[in-house]
């Protein structure tokens, strides 16, 4: 795939993942403006970190890896029947294995819950209302999975923006529940909080609901089959597998954070969600974007015996994401505080609450771009057949992250649990880029470090100007008006931008000259390669 194509694909994908990730932002909002930080948000972040967890490695992150390489190598090989077939055994198949987990996860709640926040049970109610929560979160696991399976399947097929949109149906149905019906959660004899759990699940019918019809356009009609002598399906399985925990280290991560921050009081979990929400958006709109264009560009040079071209591919997507995540970076570093102020800090959400999520925000950020590479590196190894790579790397960069929290958590409180884990995705995207180099023999890391430097010079002078800009503003036009603070954000954030722009001109960042390209070719309403 040539870079222009690459980054287009990265903006269709980019366009669609941003209208999901604002909602999912307003979500966010929404429920800091009804709860806060209080132990109802608390129970409920530790209630759903289970099905998020299983559904970030088991369905999102894993079925990617795995199914994408090997339904694009079906049909590259054998035609759409054939492809058709394995997407049978793959929906029963996931129906049949999530349907078990969930079930357990019913079941074994209680001990589950305290296992994850024995602390909660020293508060009166809150580790009760946080098994009620998990157990009604629970079988958005398995609608998850599906819709995972729909989005994999339509990106082997070239289809991205609607799989990419699919989970703004998650954040619709949630927004939507809580505004209309958290008002009257009394009436319906329901604690607020329920409503949300609720909305959860009308989110994940919503993601496959999305996707369905355009599935059924490219041909496919559902067969309830389970032919488990399929080797394509036996490939899948056997992916997964490895891919769960080649890309474990970030989900369990924070995992694990969630555990150590319940003895950190009240509000300790729900600052490092709210964080981490709002660290992962640039992840979501730049980082992922760009690893979903990337996956089945690979899997096909795989697949047509073209290898020595992936070193290629994979050089241009590390400098795009280094291009749209390095500055991300440094503009939530610089301006934590404005920024969560204007998106959070209304109704139950106080100013100390602010404050604590902006320190938490500051040291997630620092990983920012060890997240995003990692996700475009990953499945590239599992597309290569190489998936114990990055199955041993993961495992040890969990093994970093978990002795950093226990070591920083110590001294910095919750905060050193983001900046533990921000270390071990450093640590986890380095390790990858080494093997990956020597497995291809053609990675230009070269190239890869001479983009880097270049953004973060970049980079360096937008912050300054973005914060420049941000204290002349707050001297130009004082007050704690919404739409003061939202003036003085977007006004430090166009002159960021606009600086980040020049530099990287100046600085001849070649990711730029695609990004360039790309608009180019939009305007003129070329479709050139």
């Amino acid at each position: 795939m040539t870079a222009p194509r690459l980054a287009r694909s990265a903006s269709v994908i980019g366009l669609a993942t941003m209208s999901s990730r604002l909602l999912g932002l307003v979500r966010e909002q929404v429920l800091a403006y009804y709860f806060g930080a209080s132990d109802a948000m608390d129970a409920f972040r530790v209630a759903v970190r289970v099905p998020n967890l299983l559904r970030d490695l088991f369905a999102e992150g894993a079925m990617s890896s795995a199914l994408v390489p090997t339904f694009t190598a079906t049909l590259t090989r054998d035609g759409r029947p054939m492809a058709w077939q394995l997407a049978h055994s793959v929906f029963s198949a996931l129906t049949l294995i999530t349907g078990m987990l969930v079930l357990a996860g019913i079941l074994f709640a209680p001990a589950l819950i305290r296992f994850m926040a024995d602390d909660f049970a020293d508060v009166p109610g809150k580790f009760e209302l946080t098994v009620q929560l998990s157990r009604i979160a629970l079988p958005f696991l398995t609608l998850v999975a599906l819709a995972a399976a729909c989005m994999g399947m339509l990106n082997a097929l070239g289809t991205f923006f609607i799989p990419a949109l699919s989970p703004a149906m998650f954040n619709v149905a949630s927004i939507l529940l809580v505004i209309l019906l958290v008002p009257f959660a009394d009436t319906l004899g329901l604690p607020p909080i329920v409503i949300v759990a609720i909305g959860m699940l009308a989110g994940g019918a919503g993601q496959v609901a999305l996707q369905w019809p355009a599935l059924r356009r490219e041909g496919y009609r559902y067969r309830p089959a389970l032919d488990l002598g399929d080797p394509a399906l036996r490939r899948v399985l056997l992916l997964m597998g490895p891919g769960t925990m080649g890309l474990a280290a970030t989900q369990l991560n924070v995992f694990i954070n969630t555990i150590l921050a319940t003895g950190e009081g009240t509000g300790a979990v729900s600052y490092l969600d709210y964080a981490f929400r709002l660290m992962y958006l640039p992840i979501g709109v730049f980082g992922i974007s760009v690893a979903t264009a990337t996956t089945p560009a690979v899997s096909k040079l795989v697949a047509t015996g073209e290898r020595h071209r992936i070193g290629e591919t994979i050089t241009q997507a590390i400098g795009l994401t280094a291009l749209l995540n390095i500055p991300a970076t440094l503009g939530l570093i610089v301006l934590a505080e404005p920024i969560i102020q204007v998106i959070y800090e209304h109704g139950s959400f106080t100013p100390g609450d602010t404050l604590a999520t902006a320190a938490a925000l500051r040291f997630y950020a620092v990983g920012l771009m060890g997240y995003a590479v990692a996700r475009i590196i990953a499945p590239t190894f599992y597309a290569m057949g190489m998936s114990r790579t990055p199955v041993l790397i993961s495992m040890l960069s969990v093994a970093v992250s978990v002795a950093l929290n226990l070591l920083l958590v110590q001294s910095l409180s919750y905060r050193g649990l983001a900046l533990g884990t921000s270390f071990a995705a450093l640590l986890n995207a380095s390790a990858q880029m080494w093997m990956l180099r020597r497995a291809l023999g053609t990675l230009e890391t070269s190239a890869v470090i001479d983009t880097v430097l270049r953004v973060l010079l970049a980079s360096g002078a937008m912050s300054a100007a973005a914060w420049g800009s941000h204290r002349l503003m707050l001297t130009a036009l004082p007050g704690d008006a919404v739409l003061l603070q939202a003036t003085r954000l977007g006004a430090a954030i166009a002159a960021g931008v606009a600086v980040l722009a020049l530099a990287a001109w100046v600085l001849r960042v070649a990711a730029l000259r695609d990004v360039v390209q790309l608009v180019a070719r939009r305007i003129g309403g070329t479709r050139r390669d």
